[in-house]
């Protein structure tokens, strides 16, 4: 048997949901902003994943025009049945205040990889929603219950209704089945049936440092549910000195050598030398991942293997390893298509703002909106994925107005972020710039010392090298002679954990950039962008 490090999906990869198809393994994670929507990652032995797919590709299928930062995708559930895979997922339209706008959807396809369904709406009642297959053949829809009104607790329950799949809409009664513990912050639900019980997996306590999953079980279908003896099922919350905290929002899964596991949401915060371990607790720059952990079963109960807290390392099934092809470090974009693990922001960027084919071998990227719009950004980014990585890019970019900037980006949302980019300064001419944004208050640290680009200069080299804690910006004209500019970024600042207090369900992103805020829609053409991580993990 294989032993499995955790987490197995590093960087901003919550909510997993995990599902098997024959002797295949699948797990779909929430995307939020970011579009395309959800991501898909494919294993033969839950160890070794890769991603191979983004389903919500198409406008018609997500439009997130607008939508609030760590608004758009939440929670999606992947499962298989009837020959086809079913994917329900949220769009969550307002986050603030006492409404949470979900609407839910589903498409399905009959492979992962291939072009999913347009979308069938299905309810807006709550967010967390999942499709239910029962042994009789009928499907059941959950999700989350909303309740807006003051002086309520807003988590009023988990509710079921049948779901019609000729006719494509819900059907029958809505029951509140499960009111959650005392916990509360009841979400996530996932419906399994075994040995004649149904078992209701959920979240509560929040996607934070209380996180956790509870599990409960009935002979029927709308309960009344009993909740495990030594509930939770997982959690971080008392075990601060673990590395996998925030353990919680999970999904099982049977595999085909008749072995249980677990699949859950973590975070691993950086490490405080000399600092209070509780408070704060952490930050975590790359967002929530996801582990696995050994399930058992005692009494008609599921345990996780060793104890209710996560384990770093675990026994894996008995399959043999399949291991994918290494992804490469850096991207010619000699290719047709963006590589998946590139997204953009709320909506998909057409070629009249990215192109891989108007300057063959580079990604030309249009100048749109600033960094702080939730419109339209040329922005083409992907996840921080380890604690140590240099991110580079080559970029060719000749503004002739300050409004007109491009370059290399650390971004968490529209309110948190740093760019390195060139602009136009009207004494100096072409110019590298530093601009940070910390929840919405702004700077330029170079101030007045902008750094010139020789006149000869086509190209500018750009590279971020981020040392776990702290990051630095770097610059080259030349490709070999690179200059590292003395300012200190501080990861902790691209966490959910630190925007404006901590809330917030993504992770940081680095990418590459084009804004003109004059509306003339200048170019800037990027060669190539290497991540290179530093470490394992």
């Amino acid at each position: 048997m294989t032993t499995i490090q955790n987490p197995i999906l590093t960087g901003f990869n919550p909510d997993p949901s995990i599902c098997r198809s024959g002797e295949d393994y699948y797990i779909a994670v929430s995307t939020f902003e970011w579009f395309p929507g959800v991501g898909i990652y494919h294993s033969k032995d839950l160890k070794n994943w890769r991603l191979v797919s983004r389903p919500l590709n198409r406008l018609s299928q997500l439009n997130m025009m607008g939508n609030p930062n760590s608004g758009g995708i939440w929670a999606p559930a992947l499962s298989y049945s009837d020959g086809k895979f079913w994917l329900i997922y949220t769009d969550v339209k307002v986050t603030e205040g006492q409404w949470k706008d979900s609407h839910n959807y589903l498409v399905t396809c009959d492979t992962v990889d291939g072009e999913w369904s347009e979308p069938i709406h299905i309810n807006s009642s709550g967010f967390d929603p999942s499709l239910f297959h029962d042994d009789g053949g009928k499907k059941y829809f959950l999700n989350m219950l909303w309740d807006h009104r003051v002086g309520n607790h807003n988590f009023y329950g988990i509710v079921l209704q049948e779901y019609d799949a000729e006719q494509q809409k819900l059907i029958g009664k809505k029951e509140v089945i499960f009111k959650g513990t005392d916990v509360m912050l009841t979400e996530a639900p996932h419906l399994y049936k075994l040995n004649g019980y149904y078992y209701l997996l959920t979240a509560e306590g929040g996607t934070k440092y209380d996180h956790q999953a509870t599990i409960a079980r009935s002979k029927n279908l709308l309960g009344p549910y009993e909740v495990h003896p030594d509930n939770p099922l997982i959690t971080s919350m008392p075990n601060p000195r673990n590395p996998l905290q925030k353990a919680g929002h999970a999904s099982i899964v049977q595999t085909h050598t008749d072995e249980w596991f677990l699949v859950h949401l973590t975070g691993r915060p950086l490490p405080k030398e000399g600092q209070p371990l509780l408070d704060p607790r952490g930050f975590c720059p790359l967002g929530r991942e996801t582990a696995i952990q050994r399930l058992e079963w005692k009494n008609e109960w599921p345990y996780v293997v060793g104890g209710n807290e996560p384990s770093l390392e675990i026994q894996g099934p008995a399959i043999e390893e399949v291991k994918w092809e290494k992804e490469n470090e850096k991207d010619d974009f000699d290719s047709q298509t963006l590589d998946l693990n590139f997204q953009t922001l709320r909506i998909p960027l057409g070629n009249e703002i990215v192109s891989l084919h108007e300057n063959p071998g580079h990604l030309r990227i249009y100048g749109r909106e600033s960094l702080t719009s939730k419109f339209t950004q040329g922005f083409v980014a992907r996840r921080w994925q380890h604690f140590t990585f240099t991110a580079e890019t080559k970029l060719a970019f000749n503004p002739n107005s300050f409004q007109q900037a491009a370059g290399l980006v650390n971004y968490y949302n529209t309110e948190n972020w740093t760019a390195l980019q060139i602009t136009w300064d009207e004494e100096k001419g072409r110019v590298l710039a530093l601009t940070t944004c910390d929840n919405f208050t702004f700077d330029q640290p170079l101030k007045d010392k902008l750094i010139e680009i020789p006149a000869h200069v086509k190209d500018v080299y750009l590279r971020v090298d981020v040392d776990t804690n702290i990051y630095h910006y770097s610059y080259s004209f030349n490709g070999e002679n690179w200059e590292r500019i003395p300012v200190p970024f501080y990861s902790y600042k691209l966490s959910d954990d630190y925007i404006r207090g901590g809330g917030f369900f993504t992770g940081a992103f680095v990418g590459m950039q084009c804004q003109d805020t004059s509306g003339e829609s200048i170019p800037a053409d990027f060669d190539y962008f290497i991540y290179k991580p530093n470490t394992n993990r």
